[in-house]
């Protein structure tokens, strides 16, 4: 018996904060890469200019670090709870 557009097998989905095998799989595939051709990488690297090393870790950087808090990408909730906690450090 098929399943009809827009519906599952699992209509809960997923559960929340459990990564899929094929993620975890290309995780451990990239990491291993990494780790067997970091001198070759950092070889690579060190021949690049100074504006393309900057690029480079600015690229990085975007995939690493959260990205920075700003009032518009924040949730009412969020922003109740902020104004909140001005309030009671006045």
């Amino acid at each position: 018996m098929p399943f009809r557009p827009g519906q599952s097998g699992n209509p809960a989905g997923k559960p929340k904060g459990i990564k899929s095998k094929s993620s975890e799989e290309i995780r451990g595939i990239f990491q291993e890469f990494l780790e067997n051709n970091i001198e070759q990488m950092q070889s690579d690297f060190d021949q690049l200019e100074p504006r393309e090393r900057l690029g480079f870790i600015e690229k990085i950087a975007r995939l690493i670090l959260p990205p920075p808090l700003t009032l518009e990408n924040l949730s009412e909730s969020q922003l109740d709870q902020l104004i909140e906690k001005l309030k009671s450090n006045e």
